[in-house]
């Protein structure tokens, strides 16, 4: 497998829109290495009847059922808030527009 260079990793940088220091081209370029052998080796081991998995483990389903509970009553929140108009929170306005 062939390296990145650093005129690959300048290449990637301007389709991701980045721009590098020269330094970090070449920074970056020993990392995504680094990156890429560890991929491929991960690539020679798997095996054609290994099915690909997501987790190492089986996994259960962990949801809870779905029940349906009474909320707050709105009388309530009103009440709590410290300005209320309209059925909405008044809040200060932020903002000079009309």
């Amino acid at each position: 497998m062939t390296s990145l260079t650093r005129a690959d990793v300048e290449h990637l940088a301007r389709l991701a829109r980045l721009q590098l220091a020269p330094e970090e081209l070449d920074h970056y370029a020993g990392q995504l290495d680094v990156i890429l052998q560890s991929v491929a080796r991960v690539s020679e081991v798997a095996a054609d009847d290994i099915p690909p998995t997501s987790h190492p483990i089986p996994m259960a389903n962990v949801f809870r059922d779905d029940v349906v509970r009474p909320g707050v009553r709105r009388d309530d929140i009103a009440a709590a808030a410290p300005a209320w108009e309209d059925d909405r929170f008044r809040v200060p306005r932020i903002l000079d527009e009309e």
